[in-house]
């Protein structure tokens, strides 16, 4: 295998979890270790008139390409930058008469990237499209029925004229897709919208408590001529104090669920068994299946019943969700609640799991002190179990802190938002849209602050003014998904 170089990391053999990055020097939180544009992305089926396919952000008015009519961007800038990866795309999607699915769009990106440059080292790339894992030997039955039915498909739209490759180096491409698809978010993070290879990043081992964070930026492409110009690229950043010669890792799943779901997950979407030390010693497991303590202490018959009536409930209200009956979600979360409190402990993922849907869609309701409060005791729980520069962490209290300040509850709202900020800084970076976004919301939560603590009685006649023309947004639609995962992958 050829090894490119890097300043900052290297690639070794990690034992018993083959290849690894090694930190070449040392690293503090918030520390940028490296940042790597995708070698190719594409964006979800079904969102491409939605989102852009240049920068991945989502934008009320796109331009269309006016030769295929499939892909869709901001502007100009951002097709002209899309030019050199879509022009083949463009004239096979004309022939074919329609566009194929995200995996085969992507698969295609691949190689007419590697019929471009050659299938070796990229520029800044530590490891060769080759040598990235494929897995294609783990795949069960059903996965090798998927592989087959993208590969026949890949080959009907491939066009004659492009360069052929053998159908085992097509299923390589597949596997490292299935594997290594690093899922991409729009520009407020909260939704995703794409999936992207990322070679340097796919070297990178997972730990269930990281010492890394992997962050989306979209890039400013806003500003074609000047400095500012950035592309879309992915960074790795610390999280803790780094040491040179110690790993870098990242997790490829949300903390929130117990080592031996966490093992699980990983078994099943990444082929091998987790053995860091949260989950050899099932750190926190306590914590998230918390039960009241005290003299009225619940029987395990009574514990094992609200759970699986939290469970039961979490379904229907998925369904609900998927309806869009948010009301009925409301209803049953309220239902649920009643019954979890007198059993459950305050750190109890089912009961973290309710009230963090609960105030989501409350929120979206408008119906804001009851979210404040179901949102306040969300995060006092995740800050007992998340790693405190988690990502996910501080997108959960930036959320509760625009809630508290729709509640019209300014100090404890603007609290939340400090805190969310600090978190941030660190897993984002000053830079990042959605940071510059709460820094806004920092500021004039801080003037508001000092307004209600000179006079309460103006504040609040000022605020209705302010709310008939309000800056800070009214919460978005609930999504039906969790915040996105880390890597692309069909449940």
């Amino acid at each position: 295998m050829t090894k490119g170089r890097m300043e900052s990391v290297e690639v070794f053999t990690s034992e018993g979890k083959g290849r690894g990055l090694k930190a070449q020097k040392e690293f503090l939180p918030g520390d940028v270790i490296f940042a790597e544009p995708a070698y190719a992305a594409v964006v979800f089926d079904s969102l491409t008139h939605i989102i852009c396919h240049t920068c991945f952000k989502r934008q009320e008015r796109l331009h269309r390409c006016g030769q295929c009519k499939f892909a869709y961007y901001c502007d100009r800038t951002c097709q002209r930058a899309a030019w050199l990866n879509h022009k083949n795309e463009c004239s096979a999607i004309k022939k074919h008469g329609k566009a194929p699915t995200e995996n085969i769009r992507l698969a295609a990106r691949i190689m007419w990237k590697i019929e471009r440059e050659g299938s070796g080292l990229a520029e800044g790339c530590l490891v060769s499209i080759d040598d990235l894992q494929n897995h294609v030997d783990n795949f069960g039955e059903e996965e090798k029925k998927e592989l087959r039915a993208d590969v026949e498909s890949f080959l009907e739209f491939w066009p004659p004229q492009s360069q052929q490759f053998g159908m085992q180096y097509i299923s390589h491409i597949f596997g490292v897709i299935s594997c290594n698809g690093f899922t991409l978010s729009d520009q407020r993070g909260l939704q995703a919208v794409g999936v992207g290879i990322f070679p340097n990043l796919c070297q990178a081992n997972h730990d269930c408590w990281p010492n890394c964070t992997v962050i989306f930026n979209n890039g400013n492409h806003e500003a074609v001529r000047s400095m500012f110009h950035t592309q879309m690229r992915i960074e790795l950043r610390a999280l803790s104090k780094i040491s040179p010669g110690d790993e870098l890792t990242v997790s490829y799943v949300d903390f929130l669920n117990v080592s031996e779901e966490r093992r699980k997950q990983l078994k099943k979407q990444y082929y091998f068994n987790c053995a860091c030390e949260h989950c050899k010693k099932q750190i926190k497991d306590d914590l998230m299946l918390a039960v009241k303590e005290g003299e009225s202490k619940p029987s395990a018959e009574m514990v094992k019943e609200v759970i699986q009536f939290s469970k039961d409930t979490l379904e229907k209200i998925n369904k609900a969700r998927m309806e869009g009956l948010y009301h009925e979600v409301v209803k049953l979360c309220r239902e649920c609640l009643k019954k979890q409190e007198p059993v459950l402990g305050d750190t109890n993922i089912y009961l973290l799991r309710i009230l963090s849907i609960a105030s989501e869609v409350l929120s979206y309701l408008q119906m804001f002190e009851e979210a404040a409060d179901y949102a306040k005791r969300m995060v006092d729980g995740y800050l007992k179990i998340y790693h405190p520069n988690n990502a996910q962490l501080g997108m959960a209290v930036m959320r509760a802190g625009v809630t508290h300040w729709h509640a019209g509850l300014i100090e404890a709202g603007h609290g939340l938002i400090c805190k969310a900020y600090a978190i941030l800084l660190i897993t984002h970076g000053p830079s990042h849209p959605i940071t510059k976004d709460l820094e806004v919301m920092r500021v004039q939560t801080e003037m508001e602050l000092r307004m209600f603590q000179q006079n309460e009685f103006m504040y609040y006649k000022m605020r209705e003014a302010a709310l008939k023309n309000q800056k800070i947004q009214v919460m978005p639609e609930p999504s039906n998904e969790t915040s996105p995962s880390l890597f692309h992958k069909k449940e």
